[in-house]
């Protein structure tokens, strides 16, 4: 019996120290093989790490990193579906829900407070995003439940939160947030697995370090008085950019830092003054800001940041005339940059900038409207005016005293009409019926056409113009055509060729006012573009005759013939063939 257990314990044991024989000379050829270059073995340790495993290759190229455009200043990570809120800044949609769900305001690194009271998508951010992502071959983000925004949320409300009074180094620091934001990030991927979680723990380690270092930076300005003008090159180039992150990290690391230097020593300067208590000290300021930045264009870039823009927000509804009107007019003179235009919107100014529209002295609501007709010529602004509630103060200036006011103003409204949204907006203001007598009157009856002639686009409003009897006035005005300018008389026969799409309902109103007549006349002595547009409304108001024959017919002939459907179709036959 104990010969038999000796040979059964031998069978067992015998291939499993076969298999650890055979395992350790397979290690150590492999040993051998990467010591002296066998291909072979490199080969079979590559298969096994990239099947077995999710670690990064040293040879795969980094990822690029996003631009800070792209980032929520919340999550830190590229938005999915970023929106415009009414203090200027770009949030994502769902962080921003998660704000007003747990009434939690938060103060950004610029120090500006984000209002949550209107949410506009920003379309154009999106789509560029998008366009990264595909440039960058990285997976385009997907939009955050509620769960997951409330949890990064309460991550970033923590630190920022915590007490900067701790003798820990800014390196532990650093270890401290990163941990506790990685922690919370892996257990929200846990509940929500479509966020890419080495992708946003990247994101957000750079996120995290460079807010901590403007945090320190800004902590030591605050206790030692001399150092702002030493951190404020840092401080605001850092500020949440809205132009193109790759412009401002440019700048940080451009070799003329002397140059730059002396611009941010040039803007702290300002901002110091205008933060003034003497009322006298603050003019003095915006005089030398407006003066600057008419005369020396170069300065309109460098000194539009957003400490300054925050100054300016609180000095344009002073109750100073001469402060609101010389803090309009350097607003003015900044949005002149084409660079500039977004920047201005995105911080918040433009609410306060319609404040002054509605009530501000004669002279400042004269800066305002060329404020924001300068605004308006970027398209990416256009919406975001309208939605803030441009439109009803600039219809009103129309009207105005001062012909500068009125010709900026409807500037202004002729831009932001080339929206459809705004173009919506202002019909159910009701401002065509206003247009149009001004039109009528001759108050700048060019440029009010101009803006008719974007109203003509859209279904709405061909509805109100023609409700509004907007083809009696314009034929009315051809009819004066010695008396009215070229531009006039084409931006009339431009206005009637947008209301020829309205169907039937313009055809009969404009035969009983005599459009034919009048265009036929247009047509021998306008100019070539006049001509061309004369000639597509007599095209469509021949077409629409005959078309109407027709429909005429059928309906006379449905009610009044016999009541047999044969002789009724004989009847249909016999016309249709008359009328082609």
């Amino acid at each position: 019996m104990e010969f038999q257990e000796g040979m059964m314990t031998l069978m067992i044991h015998q291939p499993v120290e076969k298999k650890q024989r055979e395992r350790k000379k397979e290690k150590k050829a492999e040993k051998k093989g990467t010591e002296t270059g066998n291909t072979r073995s490199k080969w079979k340790i590559f298969q096994r790490s990239s099947s077995n495993s999710t670690v990064p290759l040293k040879n795969e190229v980094p990822k690029k990193e996003p631009p800070r455009d792209f980032l929520c200043p919340i999550t830190g990570s590229l938005m999915a579906d970023p929106v415009i809120v009414s203090s200027g800044h770009t949030f994502e949609r769902a962080c921003v829900d998660a704000c007003k769900a747990l009434n939690f305001t938060p103060i950004l690194m610029d120090d500006s407070i984000a209002d949550f009271s209107s949410v506009i998508p920003n379309l154009a951010l999106k789509s560029a995003i998008a366009a990264w992502c595909r440039s960058s071959f990285i997976d385009a983000p997907k939009p955050l439940d509620s769960g997951s925004a409330e949890k990064l949320l309460r991550t970033f409300m923590a630190s920022c939160c915590q007490s900067p009074k701790s003798k820990t180094t800014t390196e532990e620091k650093e270890k401290m947030v990163v941990v506790v934001t990685e922690k919370e990030l892996i257990q929200t991927v846990r509940e929500s697995p479509r966020l890419n979680l080495a992708a946003e723990i990247a994101r957000r380690r750079i996120q995290f370090s460079s807010s901590l270092e403007e945090s320190v930076e800004m902590m030591t300005s605050r206790m030692t008085p001399p150092a702002p003008l030493a951190i404020s090159s840092s401080s605001s180039s850092s500020e949440i950019p809205l132009s193109n992150s790759s412009s401002s990290s440019s700048e940080i690391e451009a070799p003329n830092r002397s140059i730059s230097s002396s611009f941010s020593s040039e803007e702290e300067e300002i901002v110091m003054s205008l933060k003034s208590q003497q009322v006298f000290e603050v003019e003095e300021a915006l005089i030398s800001l407006r003066k600057i930045t008419r005369t020396r264009e170069d300065t309109r870039a460098h000194l539009c940041t957003y400490r300054l823009l925050s100054a300016l927000r609180s000095l344009i509804v002073s109750k100073y005339t001469g402060v609101q009107v010389n803090s309009v007019a350097a607003l003015v003179n900044l949005s002149l940059e084409k660079s500039n235009k977004i920047k201005i919107l995105r911080s918040g100014i433009v609410p306060p900038l319609i404040d002054v529209l509605k009530g501000g002295s004669p002279e400042a609501q004269e800066h305002a409207a060329g404020a924001v007709f300068s605004l308006a010529l970027d398209d990416d602004n256009k919406t975001a005016i309208g939605v803030l509630g441009a439109l009803q103060p600039l219809l009103h200036l129309l009207r105005a005293y001062s012909e500068r006011t009125r010709h900026d103003s409807a500037l202004a409204l002729y831009y932001l009409s080339l929206v459809q949204t705004n173009r919506f907006k202002l019909v159910k203001l009701g401002a065509v019926p206003g247009l149009l007598n001004m039109a009528k009157t001759g108050h700048m009856t060019g440029r009010i056409l101009l803006i008719l002639c974007n109203l003509g686009s859209s279904v709405d409003g061909r509805v109100a113009l023609l409700d509004a009897g907007a083809v009696e006035c314009l034929v009315g005005m051809l009819r004066r055509a010695e008396l009215v300018p070229e531009s006039t008389q084409e931006s009339c026969v431009g206005v009637l060729c947008a209301l020829s799409h309205s169907g039937l309902r313009f055809k009969a109103v404009a035969k009983e006012a005599g459009v034919v007549e009048v265009l036929r006349k247009v047509e021998a002595t306008g100019s070539a573009r006049t001509r061309q547009k004369a000639r597509m409304v007599l095209e469509v108001m021949k077409g629409k005759e005959e078309e109407e024959e027709v429909d005429w017919e059928e309906l006379l002939n449905e009610e009044f013939e016999s009541e047999t459907r044969f002789g009724l179709g004989d009847g249909i036959g016999e016309s249709s063939g008359n009328s082609s």
